[in-house]
């Protein structure tokens, strides 16, 4: 099955669906923007998956619903996907160097941007992906666009719910949730879950099938004091514990490894947070109190093989703990009709912003002497947005941000740095109410992500003894920070007394002092070599394109939807380290399209059955070799029964098990067998998966 021939099928089924409309889609509110509002009535490019969505799918992490969202993708090379790109922007791994984020990621309201591990989903209500820079509203982690996870509030009433899953390769997971009042004025909710699976690989050397496995727990609490009528406090913890195993590449590219010293990938975080939210005379005050800290573990066998496979007995096994503590507060004053400007026709929204992020590294490597890195960042922001009613139907959105960002970094290696730089992004959208049920906006937008400082190549350049690489090297001790100016246009529609939803956007990207990854090669005595990886800027680069998404109850009992994503993506004048014109070349992450077509059809007494197809176009893994990922479809489904308190389902994703790749390499050989040629390795994404889930509410 293609791309083609599935739009083509789904296409037919829209046109001959009856179409007897007896309910409405629900309203769905995205909650990321400053104030809670209606995805029909954004002047952006949103996604909003629902909690119905990550149940039906049975999804435990963000790599399992992401492909829904149009222009959004995701680089592995770890256990689950930490690394996000949203219309061809974002990062893909990080070894050494400092990441500064180009794509957000927010739980509860906590800055997890770079450790997207994060995205566990149980008990959560919505994933919000908000598309393009968004400079006014979260600043420099949020160059390329936002992702916001939003776990389930307190309920007012008494709930518990008790939920099982079992599935293929010994998947299987637990959990449980307890909601509540205390009393009059405080809620209180409760979640815990616990995943295993012992993963896809099979390790040959070891004879293992779990050397790749997942163990996974969620925690989170949530308690709401409703202090008075204008009063109230929400106290959030998080806790997730991500312990998993990393062995996926293989020499032969299959799913059997020869690993005599298997990886993983672990990563422990705990965030809390403290919200408040009151209503004076004239205005509204925010403020958000929030502490994170997360410790990650990233080891792999390097070599991929065991003792005695390669020539001389090499091995090699390269290891890095991170520890980072996040503290941020934010003060958020938003007007109320009383304070409205210029007769009532302008709200506006002010407010000010403080992230500090102390991170230290402890990386142990088989060829190197241990390496110790502080990378310690705090920005400070100051934002405004106005919103103005120029007349009956035409609004118009201005918003500016500013950003002061601080670093200081240090390492075992002698390098220093600490950078101070101002930055900037903002936000002019002008909404047109085409009549009650359709809105149409134009909008520009620029976002910015920070500067920094090669340490790799600073610390080696003393070390090498060829003028050209060390003229090579000098050239890359820095890089400047990256700006973006997006300009869109985009059509929101509620058609057919709102049993059709269309929301459609055009899309121009341009940026300036584009930065890009690479890697530089270094031959060491025994055979051995060293990558350096580091971060350059290309002149400037495209990105250009076209969401999609429509959402039809064709009956009361059919609901189809179709969302799509066109891109166009390329260099303009930009040639690598190893002298590759990349000039033209699409950028790395970026399929040409994307998409998720399906359908969800009610039967009588409580079942349901619910199919989806998701593919995209290939795709170039990295700017740094031409090794690509294939096309892909995946058919996905679930059969289920619900009543009040009970729901059923069988599962499977990928039912046609087709072989697709979430990572690649190609820049180097690690195959004496076949004398070291340089050739293409990859790591596969999840195959064919069918699974039982039940739950209990009562």
């Amino acid at each position: 099955m293609n791309a083609r021939s599935t739009l083509t099928i789904v296409a037919l089924s829209l046109l001959c669906s009856p179409c007897i409309a007896l309910q409405e889609l629900p309203e769905i509110l995205v909650t990321a923007e400053f104030r809670d509002t209606k995805l029909q009535d954004s002047s952006a490019s949103i996604t909003v998956l629902g909690s119905t969505t990550i149940k039906e799918r049975a999804a435990q992490q963000l790599e399992e619903i992401l492909n829904m969202a149009p222009n959004v993708n995701f680089a592995s090379g770890t256990s689950r996907a930490r690394y996000f790109q949203i219309r061809g922007i974002g990062d893909r791994s990080q070894f050494q160097e400092p990441l500064n984020p180009s794509v957000g990621v927010l739980l509860d309201g906590v800055d997890f941007s770079g450790i997207g591990s994060i995205g566990t989903l149980f008990d959560v209500a919505q994933v919000e992906v908000l598309r393009g820079p968004q400079g006014t509203l979260h600043g420099a982690n949020a160059l390329a666009g936002l992702i916001n996870i939003r776990s389930q509030a307190p309920s007012d009433d008494f709930y518990n719910h008790i939920e099982a899953t079992a599935g293929d390769y010994n998947t299987y997971g637990l959990g449980f949730v307890s909601s509540g009042p205390l009393n009059d004025q405080l809620l209180y909710r409760l979640a815990a879950q616990q995943f295993n699976s012992d993963g896809y690989q099979q390790n040959d050397h070891l004879g293992d099938d779990d050397t790749s496995d997942r163990d996974e727990t969620t925690l989170r609490a949530r308690l709401r004091w409703l202090a008075s009528d204008i009063h109230s406090l929400d106290f959030d913890i998080n806790y997730i514990d991500i312990d998993n195993g990393y062995d996926v590449f293989s020499l032969d590219n299959t799913r059997h490894t020869l690993s005599d010293q298997p990886g993983k990938d672990r990563q422990e975080s705990t965030a809390i947070s403290l919200h408040t939210h009151s209503e004076f005379s004239g205005f509204q005050l925010q403020s958000t109190i929030s502490y994170a800290n997360t410790d990650s573990h990233y080891a792999y066998d390097e070599d991929w093989t065991y003792q005695g496979f390669h020539p001389d007995g090499y091995s090699s096994f390269d290891l890095y703990r991170r520890s980072r503590d996040s503290i941020s507060a934010e003060l958020r004053f938003l007007s109320t009709g009383e304070s409205s400007l210029f007769g009532g026709r302008s709200d506006w929204v002010a407010g000010l912003y403080y992230l500090g992020n102390d991170e230290d590294l402890d990386r142990r490597y088989t060829f190197a002497a241990d390496f110790d890195s502080t990378y310690n960042t705090d920005s400070f922001a100051i934002y405004a947005q106005l919103d103005t009613q120029l007349n009956d139907q035409l609004m118009l959105v201005t918003g500016l941000r500013w950003e002061n960002r601080q670093t200081d970094y240090d390492d075992s290696n002698g390098v220093s740095f600490d950078p101070d730089k101002d930055l900037w992004g903002g936000k002019l959208a002008l909404e047109y109410s085409w009549h009650q049920n359709t809105m149409v906006y134009a909008s520009v937008s620029r976002g910015y992500r920070a500067n920094g400082v090669n340490a790799g190549i600073l610390a080696n350049i003393d070390a090498a003894d060829d003028p050209d690489i060390i003229d090579d090297l000098k050239q890359l001790r820095q890089f400047d920070e990256e700006t973006l100016v997006n300009y869109e246009l985009g059509l929101k529609s509620s058609l057919l007394e709102n049993t059709l939803q269309a929301r459609v956007a055009v899309f121009y990207m341009d940026r300036d002092d584009q930065q890009v990854k690479g890697s530089f090669l270094i031959a060491q005595e025994g055979g051995a070599t060293t990558f350096i990886d580091y971060t350059s800027n290309a002149a400037e680069g495209e990105n250009y394109g076209a969401e999609i998404e429509l959402d039809w109850l064709a009956t009361e009992t059919l609901r189809l939807w179709l969302n799509l994503g066109l891109l166009e993506t390329e260099f303009d004048d930009y040639t690598n380290l190893f002298g590759e014109d990349l000039s033209g070349r699409d950028q790395a992450q970026a399929p040409n399209y994307q998409y998720s077509i399906g359908g969800h059809y009610t039967f009588d007494r409580g079942f349901y059955l619910r199919l989806e197809v998701e593919g995209k176009d290939a795709f170039y893994f990295s700017d740094r070799h031409n090794t690509r990922a294939d096309s892909y479809d995946l058919l996905s489904g679930s059969l289920g029964w619900r009543n009040e308190q009970w729901t059923v389902s069988l599962w499977g994703r990928n039912l046609t098990d087709e072989d697709y790749y979430v990572r690649g390499f190609g820049s180097f050989g690690n195959d004496p067998r076949k004398g070291y040629i340089t050739e293409p390795y990859y790591q596969y994404g999840e195959p064919r998966m069918v699974g039982l889930s039940a739950s209990y509410t009562f």
